[in-house]
């Protein structure tokens, strides 16, 4: 009874187990391409949206400002109660009583007024024109700052996305050195059974092995950040796990035909920085303007109608609804305003002044990150040559050292350099691939075309 219970029981367990592994939630996997990932970031990023959302508020605050052009309809209404009053009469003394008294403002205790209004503005000093200027050019503005976003993003999504496949590539650079130390171990160890080599000669390649686990341990941790990394700008959960189905163009076809001074050239037109900067100085002009119409009188067409109970432009005065009407040409001009309109005024120019200064910080902001990634492309185009040529070189070496080391004519500190020697190379290898992939899409970025 006690062994039926006890299988009993352990049957039970590994069903409960079973259960709960089959109900807990399974990892996601999915298998991207570069343009796959750049288009869910793209269609998925909060920052990305909330850019998009200044640009809608920007439009709005435009079409807000152009409704002050367009003749303003209010509406409104009032009920007054008045203190009792005896009624305006007159008494004609030569009449006999009663007839000889006439009432000639009755006492109305209660008062309705209902009003239509309706307002045009004529001629505001330029106020009216230069805000709405003001607002269209800020909306245009933000629009080329969420382009610019949307090219901030895409760069950043490349970045780690390469990021992400130089450290996988670079793990598995590990993973095969591993091996190697690991059967280079063996060999050595049957040697020290055989009285061949010494036990130092045994603690060089257990040190060295150590030495590349430990590099193979952070270098799996630094996977796993990558990829955290690039679930983030994708906004996605960050434990997906990610395949990557892009690999670095190594054939390194991609060159550029024009000059530096063209690319320069070409990146001031293109960059929506520079137009979203320039808008804004179109901006600061209207905003100029805009404060100079405080010179200026301020002219409104006004016309009111009146739904009144009593209505007091109708004599005699009676109890009861009548409407009446009125036009006017209303004008106010600040004769004094202890410098208001001065001080608006060169706020206002200080701010132009501020814009033109950024305008063209902007511009040698742009030509040195054009000629730094200029630069940078170059350089990553020949380390992929020279990295090529490395790798090659390094593993024809291993391979002749590991034959002389098995055959007796290499040392065991030959073979570790070698190891080391092949290592570094498919390293620096991936590296460059990755580095020219990065270097090409900063110079597609800060020339404009990366939109």
């Amino acid at each position: 009874m006690k062994l039926q219970r006890t299988i009993t029981l352990t049957i039970l367990s590994l069903v409960i187990v079973f259960i709960s592994v089959m109900s807990a939630p399974a990892q996601s996997r999915r298998s991207l391409s570069l343009d796959q990932t750049i288009k869910i970031g793209l269609e998925q990023s909060k920052t990305l949206h909330a850019s998009l959302m200044r640009v809608d508020a920007a439009n709005a605050k435009s079409s807000e400002t152009n409704t002050s052009r367009l003749p303003k309809v209010t509406f409104g209404g009032t009920y007054t109660r008045l203190s009792e009053v005896d009624p305006y009469q007159i008494t004609m003394s030569f009449l006999p009583a009663p007839n000889n008294v006439f009432t000639l403002s009755p006492a109305i205790f209660n008062n309705y007024n209902l009003k239509l209004t309706l307002q045009q503005p004529l001629f505001t000093g330029f106020k009216i024109s230069s805000g709405n200027e003001m607002a269209e050019y800020n909306a245009s503005a933000t629009e080329q700052d969420y382009k610019k976003d949307q090219a901030d993003l895409v760069l950043n999504i490349k970045n780690a996305y390469w990021s992400l496949f130089k450290v996988q590539e670079v793990k598995k650079v590990l993973d095969e050195n591993v091996g190697q130390i690991q059967s280079h171990l063996k060999d050595v160890q049957n040697l020290f059974n055989q009285g061949i080599a010494t036990n130092n000669e045994v603690l060089k390649v257990q040190v060295q092995l150590s030495n590349v686990q430990l590099m193979l341990l952070d270098m799996e941790n630094n996977v796993q950040l990558a990829m955290v990394n690039l679930n983030y700008l994708m906004n996605q959960p960050l434990s997906t796990e990610i395949e990557l189905t892009s690999t670095p163009n190594d054939n390194i076809d991609y060159s550029v035909k024009e000059s530096l001074d063209e690319l320069i050239v070409k990146a001031l037109e293109n960059r929506t920085e520079i137009k979203g900067m320039e808008y804004r100085v179109k901006a600061g002009e209207s905003a100029v303007t805009f404060a100079k119409s405080g010179w200026y009188p301020q002219v409104y067409l006004v016309g009111n109608y009146n739904y009144s109970r009593p209505n007091q432009r109708i004599l005699p005065t009676q109890d009861k609804f009548d409407g009446t009407w009125d036009a006017s040409i209303a004008l106010s001009f600040d004769v004094w305003n202890w410098g208001q309109t001065i001080n608006q005024t060169q706020q206002a120019q200080a701010q132009l002044e501020q814009a033109h200064d950024g305008l063209a910080q902007l511009r040698d902001g742009i030509s040195m990150e054009v000629t730094s990634s200029y630069l940078s492309l170059k350089k990553s185009k020949e380390s992929i040559e020279l990295a090529t040529k490395g790798v090659k070189q390094a593993e024809e070496n291993y391979r002749i050292t590991n034959e002389k080391f098995k055959a007796g004519l290499a040392s065991n500190t030959d073979l570790l350099d070698a190891e080391v020697a092949q290592l570094q190379a498919k390293t620096n290898y991936t590296t460059s691939l990755v580095d020219f992939e990065l270097a090409q899409a900063r110079l597609e970025k800060s020339l404009g075309e990366q939109q």
